[in-house]
C-alpha cells in the first residue's frame, strides 16, 4: 500500500487521508452555509501548499488560493485577499475599505459572496501574512463565535512553530512525515523518466525519513547517472544544499540571535552524540542539550529569552532533566549549516581519508568520522549502511570552534540545566562557559557567572557562590555592586554589603531593564528590606510582561512570591505563586515549579490546609531532590513541620527541623537556616527538647544582632520568652509584642500573641489571657489563617471567654452536676469507661453527655477540657480571694 490519494488529474498527495477527511467535512459545511475555519500546520516542505491545492481542486464550488504576498505592509495580505474575491478592481478596493473601517473584515467578505455559491477560502502561510491582516482575520473568525462563517469555508496553512488564534469549532491537522510506502510512492513520482536503482532509491528514503520536501529537494539535484547508479551520490544525498532549499526561508526569517542560538544548540547536539554507533539524523535531532539542570532561565542578556521563545514557538523542545533539543532533526542540521561560514573561529575541515575534500560530505555534522570514531563507522560498513558510516561521531568543524562558539554552547548547556535538572550542574556548565567567554565576549561572561552564582545559590552552596562572584570580568556599576554586595554578604561583612547593596536598592537596578530589576530586588532581600523587595520585583514583573519577556516571568513571580511571603502577605504571595507555577510548568521550567511548590506548601501551613501542604510540599521535594533545589527543599520541609505543629505535633515537627536549623552540608538552605530557628524553638520547647532549643537561640541571638532581617528581634524575645523560667517569660512576651509593633509582619506578631496567651492561661491567669489571644485571633482571622485561628480559639475557650460560636463566659453552673462531674473526671485523663465505672453509668450515657457539654461550651473535643477546668478554678480562686479582702475590711 502507497497510501496515495489522488485524482486522474488532481495533485497527488499521499498519507494524508485524515487530513482531506477534515478539508471535505470544511467543503461540506460551507456548501450547508456554515461554513468554518480549520488550520493546517506543518514544517518546511511537508506539503502545507500541496494539500490546500488539492482541496481547491476537489472543491465543488468556487475555491481561491491566497498567498502570503511577496510584499509585507500593512493590510497587503487582506489586499490581496479582495484582489482575488473581487468580481472587480474597485469591488476589492471597496471591500478593503471596509475591511479597515468598523465594519471588519467579516462583513466585507460577506459583502462579495452572499450572492454566490459556497466558497473556499485557502489562506496559506497565515505566519507570513502582515500583523495587520493577520488580526482582521482572527477578529473576523471570533466574531462568528462558533456559529459557522456562512457560505465560506476557511482552510488556513501556517508553520508549526505559529501560534493559530484561538477560534471556537475552529479544527486544527498536523501534517507529518510520510510512511516508507508513502516516501516509497512520492519517489516514484518525482522520478518519472529514470527510476532509482533499489540501492540509491534505499539511501534516498533513508536519509530524507519520510520528509517529503527534503526528499524531493534530494531528488531535484541528482543527475539521471546518478539516480541509476552508475554515478555515485553525494555524501551524504541530503547535504547543506538541500536543507537551505527546503529550511532557508525559515532560518532567514528569524532574528539573528535566535539563528545563532539554533546553530549553538546544533553544536551540543552533534558533540553530544559522539560514539553513537550507527546515528541516523532523527538520533541526531533527539541528542540536544543534554546533561542534568536546575534553577529557571534567570534572564542572562544573552541566549536566555531567545531561547523560551524558540521552545515556546516548538522549534526546540525542553526535556526532563534539562535537555533541550530540536522538534524537527533536519531544522538543527539546516541551522548548524546556515552559520558555519559566519560561525566564530569555524575552520574548513580536514579531508577525509582517501583525498576526498571534506566538503563533499556536506559540511558540519556529516563529514567524515575522526580515527577514534572509525570502529562506529566500520561497523557501519559491516553492516552494509556505507552512507551512515560519514555521520558519525563529532565534525572536524565541530572540534575546530573558537572558544566563543564553545563558551556560548556551554551558556545554552547550562541555562537548559539551570531550568529543569541539576543545578550544581548548571553551575559547572556555566562557569566553563563564564571562561571560554571571558575577555573575548565580556558581557555574556558576566551573565554566566551571575547565572552560576544562582544556580550555586538554589543549591545552597555558599562556596560556589563565591567561586562564581569572582569573575573579573568588566561589567557596569551597579553590576559590580551587587556582585561586591552579596560576596561580602556571604563572608559576614555586613557593613560592606549594606553599603554596596544599598546602592543598587537605591537605583532599582538602573534604567527599566527587568532583568537589572530582578537583581536590585535580590539585594533589598539580601538588606533585608521586604517592603522594598516585594516593590522592585512587582515592578519587574510589569515590565516583563510589557515588553513580552517570556523567559523573565517565572523568575520574576518566582521573585515576587517569595518577598511577599517574606513580607507576611500570605494572600498575596499564594496568588503570585499560583501564577508563577502555571507560567512555570507551561514553558518547562521544573525547577522554578518546584520553588512554586514550597512557597504554596508555606502558605498552606499558615491556613492550616494540611491537605494542600502535603500535596505541595510533597511535588516540591520530587524535583528538589534530584536537581539539587536545597531552597526549594528546605521551604518544603519547614511547610511541613509547621503543619505538624498546628496539629500539636511537636516533637514530629522538631525532628524535621532540626537539620534545616545545623550547619553544614547536610544542613538547611544557608540564607534560610536562621529564619526557620524561631520555629524550631518552639516546637523543641514543647518537645522537651530544651537543650537544642537553647543552643539554636544563642545562634540566632548572634544573627539577629546583625540587623538583616527586621522581625528577627522580636522573634528572639519570643524565643527567650519560651526558654525562661519563673515570672520571667512575661517579660520576654511583652518584649517581643513590643518589637513587632515596630518591625511589621502582623503574622509573627500573633503568633507572639498566642503564645502569650497560652502562657499566662497555663499559669492559671485566664483573665489576663483573654486580651492576647483575642488580639491573635484577630490577626490570625484577618489573614485567613484558618489553622492558627481555630488554635487561638481552643486557647480562648479554655480560659471562658468567647470565641467564635460561644456567646460568653462558660462557666460550671451552666452545666448540670453530673456534667461537670464528668468533664473534671475526663479532664484529669479518666475514659469514656472509666468515668462511668466511677459513676455507675453505662458508656453510651457518659458519651451523650460530652455531646452535650462539647456544645454547651463550644468545643470540639476532650483535649480541651483541662483549659475549661484550670479557668473554672482560677476563677473560683480570684472570687474567693476577692471575698475574703471585702470581709476583711
Amino acid at each position: 500500500m502507497s497510501g496515495t490519494t489522488h485524482t486522474a488529474d488532481g495533485p497527488r498527495l499521499y498519507d494524508r487521508t485524515a487530513e482531506l477527511a477534515a478539508v471535505a467535512r470544511l467543503s461540506a459545511r460551507a456548501a450547508a452555509r456554515r461554513g468554518g475555519v480549520l488550520f493546517v500546520t506543518g514544517n518546511p516542505g511537508e506539503g502545507r501548499t500541496a494539500l490546500l491545492s488539492r482541496a481547491a481542486y476537489d472543491f465543488p464550488g468556487t475555491a481561491h488560493r491566497i498567498a502570503a504576498p511577496h510584499h509585507r505592509g500593512p493590510w497587503s495580505a487582506a489586499r490581496a485577499l479582495f484582489a482575488a474575491l473581487a468580481p472587480t478592481p474597485a469591488a476589492g478596493r471597496r471591500a478593503l475599505r471596509l475591511a479597515r473601517g468598523e465594519d471588519g473584515l467579516a462583513r466585507a467578505v460577506a459583502a462579495l459572496v452572499t450572492e454566490r455559491e459556497a466558497v473556499l477560502i485557502c489562506v496559506d502561510d497565515l505566519h507570513l501574512w502582515d500583523a495587520h491582516s493577520r488580526a482582521a482575520l482572527a477578529a473576523a473568525w471570533q466574531e462568528a463565535d462558533g456559529r459557522g462563517t456562512g457560505p465560506v469555508g476557511w482552510l488556513v496553512s501556517a508553520a508549526r512553530h505559529h501560534r493559530c488564534p484561538e477560534v471556537p469549532g475552529a479544527r486544527t491537522v498536523r501534517l507529518g512525515r510520510l510512511t516508507t510506502s508513502g516516501a516509497r510512492a512520492l519517489l516514484g513520482d518525482l522520478c518519472p523518466v529514470v527510476a532509482p536503482a533499489p540501492p540509491v532509491e534505499e539511501r534516498l528514503l533513508d536519509e530524507a525519513d519520510g520528509h517529503p520536501g527534503v526528499l524531493a529537494a534530494a531528488v531535484r539535484r541528482l543527475t539521471a547517472p546518478q539516480l541509476s547508479g552508475s554515478l555515485p551520490l553525494p555524501r551524504p544525498a541530503v547535504d547543506d544544499t538541500v536543507l537551505a532549499e527546503v529550511y532557508g526561508g525559515l532560518l532567514e526569517r528569524l532574528p539573528a540571535a535566535s539563528r545563532r542560538l539554533l546553530a549553538t544548540v546544533a553544536v551540543v547536539a552533534l558533540a553530544g552524540r559522539a560514539g553513537a554507533d550507527g546515528a541516523s539524523p532523527a538520533a541526531y535531532g533527539a541528542g540536544g542539550v543534554g546533561g542534568p539542570p536546575s534553577g529557571g532561565v534567570r534572564g542572562a542578556r544573552a541566549p536566555a529569552e531567545p531561547l523560551e521563545g524558540l521552545v515556546a514557538d516548538g522549534l526546540l523542545r525542553r526535556r526532563r532533566g534539562g535537555g533541550i533539543g530540536f522538534e524537527d532533526p533536519f531544522l538543527g542540521r539546516a541551522a548548524l549549516a546556515s552559520a558555519r561560514p559566519s560561525w566564530p573561529g569555524a575552520t574548513r575541515a580536514p579531508a577525509p581519508a582517501g583525498g576526498a575534500d571534506a566538503s563533499s560530505t556536506g559540511g558540519p555534522g556529516t563529514d567524515t568520522a575522526s580515527s577514534s570514531d572509525r570502529p562506529a563507522a566500520g561497523a557501519a560498513l559491516a553492516r552494509g549502511a556505507g552512507h551512515r558510516a560519514d555521520r558519525l561521531g563529532p565534525s572536524a568543524a565541530v572540534r575546530a570552534l573558537s572558544p566563543v562558539a564553545r563558551g556560548r554552547a556551554q551558556l545554552v548547556r547550562g541555562l537548559a540545566t539551570l531550568a529543569g535538572g541539576p543545578v550544581m550542574d548548571a553551575h559547572e556548565a556555566l562557569l566553563q562557559a563564564a571562561e571560554l567567554l571571558r575577555g573575548r565576549a565580556p558581557a555574556e561572561a558576566s551573565d554566566a557567572r551571575f547565572l552560576a552564582m544562582e544556580a550555586a545559590w538554589a543549591g545552597g552552596d555558599a562556596e560556589a557562590c563565591l567561586t562564581a562572584l569572582d569573575g573579573g570580568e568588566d561589567v557596569p556599576a551597579l553590576e559590580r555592586d551587587f556582585a561586591d554586595g552579596l560576596r561580602a554578604a556571604l563572608t559576614v561583612r555586613l557593613d560592606d554589603a549594606r553599603t554596596a547593596l544599598a546602592r543598587v536598592v537605591a537605583g532599582d537596578g538602573g534604567a527599566d531593564d527587568p532583568r537589572l530589576l530582578l537583581r536590585a530586588g535580590a539585594a533589598a532581600l539580601v538588606v533585608g528590606d521586604t517592603t522594598a523587595a516585594a516593590r522592585i520585583h512587582a515592578r519587574a514583573l510589569v515590565r516583563a510582561r510589557a515588553e513580552h519577556r517570556t523567559a523573565l516571568l517565572p523568575h520574576a513571580l518566582e521573585q515576587l512570591a517569595y518577598a511577599e511571603l517574606r513580607a507576611g502577605r500570605y494572600s498575596r504571595a499564594a496568588r503570585t505563586a499560583w501564577e508563577g507555577l502555571r507560567t512555570a510548568e507551561a514553558t518547562g521550567q521544573h525547577n522554578v515549579a518546584a520553588h512554586q511548590h514550597a512557597v504554596l506548601a508555606l502558605v498552606a501551613s499558615v491556613e492550616g490546609d494540611g491537605r494542600a501542604v502535603t500535596e505541595h510540599a510533597g511535588r516540591a521535594l520530587a524535583t528538589a531532590g534530584p536537581h539539587g533545589l536545597v531552597q526549594a527543599a528546605t521551604l518544603a520541609e519547614w511547610a511541613l513541620a509547621r503543619a505538624e505543629q498546628g496539629r500539636g505535633l511537636a516533637a514530629q515537627a522538631a525532628a524535621r527541623l532540626l537539620p534545616l536549623v545545623r550547619p553544614g552540608p547536610r544542613g538547611g538552605h544557608f540564607a534560610l537556616r536562621m529564619l526557620v530557628v524561631p520555629c524550631f524553638v518552639e516546637s523543641a520547647v514543647a518537645a522537651g527538647r530544651d537543650a537544642e532549643a537553647r543552643d539554636a537561640a544563642e545562634e540566632y541571638a548572634v544573627w539577629a544582632s546583625l540587623g538583616v532581617d527586621g522581625p528577627a528581634r522580636a522573634q528572639l524575645a519570643r524565643c527567650r520568652a519560651l526558654l525562661a523560667e519563673g515570672e520571667a517569660p512575661a517579660y520576654w512576651f511583652r518584649e517581643a509584642v513590643r518589637r513587632h509593633d515596630s518591625c511589621g509582619n502582623d503574622f509573627e506578631r500573633a503568633r507572639t500573641l498566642l503564645a502569650y496567651g497560652t502562657w499566662l492561661r497555663r499559669r492559671r491567669r485566664p483573665g489576663d489571657a483573654r486580651g492576647p489571644l483575642r488580639d491573635a485571633l484577630v490577626t490570625f482571622e484577618r489573614a485567613a489563617a484558618g489553622g492558627w485561628a481555630e488554635h487561638a480559639r481552643s486557647e480562648l475557650r479554655a480560659t471562658g471567654g468567647a470565641s467564635g460560636g460561644a456567646t460568653g463566659p462558660a462557666e460550671p453552673r451552666e452545666l448540670t452536676p453530673q456534667q461537670q462531674r464528668i468533664v473534671r473526671l475526663v479532664a484529669r485523663g479518666a475514659t469514656n469507661q472509666e468515668v462511668a465505672d466511677h459513676l455507675s453509668l453505662s458508656p453510651r450515657t457518659v458519651d451523650h453527655h460530652l455531646r452535650g457539654v462539647f456544645a454547651r461550651l463550644g468545643i470540639r473535643s476532650r483535649v480541651e477540657l483541662p483549659g475549661v477546668v484550670d479557668g473554672w478554678d482560677a476563677d473560683r480562686e480570684a472570687g474567693a480571694s476577692a471575698e475574703a479582702r471585702r470581709a476583711g475590711r
